[in-house]
C-alpha cells in the first residue's frame, strides 16, 4: 500500500463546520459499534461527494491514545500517539483534557454537516459520551472573533500534502495525520480595551490588511513571532490549521476552535510550547492574555484505507 488514501485532512477551511468529541464507554457492543462508525464515515463522504459535489463538504475522525488501546487496533501505534501532556507556563497552561473520538465536519452548506452529526450521534449515543460540540462559522474575510484573519500562513498546494501528512518516515500510517486540537475562549472585553495599535502588537499583523510586521518592528512576544517555528538546521516547520471562531452573544461566550493537521506532533508541540513557556521562557505567546485554552487533546487520522479496514 504504497499510497493510501487520506482523509480529508488538507481541505480548506470553508463556511461552516461541526467539531464533536466523543468519550467512549465500557459497553459489550462498543467494537462492533465503532466497526459501523467507520463504514459509516466512509459512506457520509462518498454520499455528499456525490449528492452535494459542490459542496466542500467531508466528514474526518480522528482517534484519541485511549481509544486506540481500547479498541485493540493496530500496534505498534503511530509513532507519537499518545496522551497529550499539559504544558505548563509561569503565566499560562496548554491543559490537557480527555477525548477518545473526534469528527471535524465541514461544508458550505450546514444542512449537510447538521445531518451528518445526526447520524453519527445516533450510532455512538448507545456506546459514547458527547463531551463537547462546537459550531463553528466563517467570520467575514476568515477572521477571528478577534477581528484578525486567522490561517494566514498555511502552506498550500503541494506543502499542505507535506506538512499534514506522515510519509515514508511511519510507513505503516502513511497517508495519516496528527490531529491537535484546542478551544480557546477569549475574554473581549479586556481585548477590546486595547487600541487598534495595541491589539496589532500582540498578532505581529495589521489588523485591516493582514500585512506581517518587520522583524524590527514586530514584538518578540507576538503571536506571530512566537507560532511561527524552525527546525534545528533553520527549515521551515508548518502545520495545516482549519480554525474556526464561534460564538454565543446572548451568553457572551466567544472563542476559537483550534484545529491543526501534521506530518509530526512533535511540530505543534514546539509551537505550543514557544507559545506557553515563551522563547526564551518567560517570553510567551501575549495573545494568550486574553485567549484562554479548556481543552487539549490529540488524536491520529488514520487513512481512509485503514477505516476500511477496521469497518471490518
Amino acid at each position: 500500500m504504497s499510497n493510501p488514501e487520506s482523509q480529508n485532512v488538507t481541505d480548506y477551511p470553508n463556511s461552516n463546520t461541526i467539531f464533536m468529541v466523543w468519550k467512549l464507554n465500557d459497553n459489550p457492543k462498543l467494537k462492533d459499534t465503532f466497526q459501523q462508525l467507520c463504514a459509516l464515515v466512509l459512506n457520509l463522504n462518498n454520499s455528499v461527494f456525490n449528492r452535494f459535489p459542490d459542496s466542500r463538504a467531508s466528514c474526518v475522525i480522528g482517534i484519541g491514545y485511549h481509544a486506540w488501546n481500547i479498541l485493540d487496533l493496530p500496534t505498534p501505534l503511530p509513532k507519537e500517539l499518545t496522551s497529550f501532556e499539559e504544558i505548563r507556563g509561569e503565566k499560562h497552561t496548554a491543559v490537557s483534557t480527555p477525548g477518545d473520538l473526534h469528527f471535524h465536519l465541514r461544508a458550505d452548506d450546514k444542512s449537510i454537516i447538521f445531518d451528518m452529526a445526526i447520524e453519527i450521534s445516533k450510532l455512538l449515543s448507545p456506546v459514547a459520551e458527547s463531551i463537547l460540540e462546537i459550531h463553528g462559522f466563517k467570520y467575514w474575510d476568515a477572521r477571528s472573533i478577534l477581528g484578525f484573519v486567522d490561517g494566514t500562513e498555511n502552506p498550500h498546494n503541494e506543502d499542505r500534502d507535506f506538512f499534514a501528512k506522515i510519509g515514508d518516515e511511519d510507513e505503516r500510517y502513511k497517508g495519516g495525520s496528527y490531529l491537535f486540537t484546542q478551544k480557546y475562549l477569549h475574554n473581549m472585553k479586556e481585548w477590546g480595551s486595547l487600541s487598534t495599535e495595541e491589539q496589532e502588537k500582540v498578532i505581529g499583523r495589521s489588523k485591516e490588511n493582514d500585512i506581517e510586521m518587520s522583524d524590527d518592528v514586530k514584538p518578540s512576544n507576538s503571536h506571530i513571532a512566537l507560532a511561527n517555528i524552525e527546525g534545528e538546521n533553520g527549515e521551515e516547520l508548518k502545520i495545516v490549521r482549519d480554525n474556526m471562531p464561534f460564538g454565543s452573544p446572548s451568553t457572551g461566550e466567544f472563542g476559537t476552535y483550534f484545529i491543526s493537521y501534521a506530518s509530526t506532533f512533535s511540530t505543534t508541540k514546539k509551537m505550543l510550547t514557544n507559545m506557553f513557556i515563551g522563547n526564551p521562557p518567560g517570553n510567551y505567546d501575549r495573545i494568550l492574555d486574553f485567549s484562554t485554552a479548556v481543552t487539549g487533546t490529540l488524536f491520529f487520522v488514520p487513512t481512509r484505507d485503514m477505516l476500511d479496514e477496521f469497518s471490518g
